[in-house]
């Protein structure tokens, strides 16, 4: 029996944890989201409700690295064989919620290749790992302060190429490997390095509702999906179809939002203003704004835009320490926004 999902339009609060899973799925190039706060707050909910709210997708039937049937030119060595000899074969698949076990190796993660194999018949022989799994899907990491770094350094090369290379004794292999990776952790538990939190696209600090009435309606409502999941999902079936109809919009017109200069001189000038080194936050502000403006049905995006998704992908790359606090002050920077616009 398939097993129902907490519809993702019931979740009650975490905004900005659900627009950042939203924006990412997209356009999955901005690089995933950093979710952070503490036990309890529907984490692991809203992330697989996410997977059950997106729509199925077309693949090569019976290839383990997922590859897009759509896609051809990006396929896996063994898929192109198959496809330029007319053996291959279209099939559906759902979006899945793939999890790294904290104690992966880098095998594990990344897929092996069968050297004797190589070396006896002279074809490669790989043997698929999470990263080939995960294709296609999100990748969900929880406490991935807790990983290794080379861990967290593989799974953020391979989300920010979309491709996943192996290579062993001189023999090499690659294969499609495009996911939104989405990662959890408690900060009580210890931090993540700033070379690694800058290269998550954004992230999220989140804590349980306050507000008296909206915990009141989490519990409700949890309660209600417990003593009847299907009746409880059904409910919230047109609400889920209309976000699913937003965001399959939004991934075929963000493709053609071209950014003015402007929005560019905007998403340059917020940076230096806020003393961020490297050039990826501009480029993901930029990114995540247009994801921002096809969600609203505009061709266009603008300034705003870029200072609207600032507290997404900014607050994690201003910190210079470990020990230094990552926090944005919207209000001001808004302020700051309205002087600066007029002199673009």
């Amino acid at each position: 029996m398939k097993r129902i999902c907490y519809p993702f339009t019931a979740i009650v609060g975490q905004d900005e944890m659900k627009d950042a899973l939203v924006l990412n799925t997209v356009n999955p190039s901005i690089g995933g989201v950093l979710i952070r706060g503490e036990k309890g707050t529907a984490k692991s909910t809203t992330v697989r409700a996410l997977a059950d709210l997106l729509p199925e997708r077309d693949v090569v039937e019976g290839c383990p690295c997922g590859c897009s049937w759509n896609d051809p030119d990006s396929a896996c060595p063994d898929c192109r064989v198959r496809i330029e000899a007319g053996e291959a074969r279209r099939a559906s698949a759902p979006m899945t919620v793939v999890e790294l076990p904290l104690s992966s190796t880098e095998d594990r993660v990344a897929g092996t290749l069968d050297i004797e194999h190589a070396i006896t018949t002279g074809k490669k022989k790989f043997e698929p790992g999470i990263l080939a799994k995960a294709n296609g899907n999100i990748l969900y990491v929880d406490e991935v302060n807790l990983l290794d770094d080379h861990i967290v350094d593989l799974l953020l090369d391979a989300a920010a190429m979309g491709v996943n290379y192996i290579e062993r004794e001189g023999v090499s292999y690659s294969h499609p490997s495009r996911f939104i990776l989405v990662g959890t952790m408690n900060p009580e538990e210890g931090d993540l390095r700033p070379q690694l939190l800058d290269r998550f696209g954004l992230m999220v600090d989140i804590k349980g509702e306050q507000d008296e009435k909206k915990r009141s309606e989490i519990i409700r409502r949890r309660l209600a999906f417990e003593r009847d999941p299907e009746g409880f999902s059904q409910s919230y079936s047109g609400s889920n179809a209309e976000l699913r109809d937003r965001i399959v919009e939004a991934r075929a017109a963000v493709r053609d939002i071209i950014p003015d200069d402007r929005t560019l001189d905007m998403a340059v000038k917020i940076s230096l203003h806020l003393g961020v080194d490297g050039h990826r936050s501009d480029l993901t502000l930029v990114k995540t704004a247009c994801a921002r403006a096809s969600l609203d049905h505009r061709d266009k995006v603008t300034p705003e835009d870029v200072v609207a998704v600032s507290k997404l992908v900014l607050p994690h790359r201003m910190r210079k320490n470990p020990f230094q606090d990552s926090s944005l002050d919207v209000g001001g920077l808004e302020n700051w926004m309205k002087e600066t616009l007029a002199g673009l």
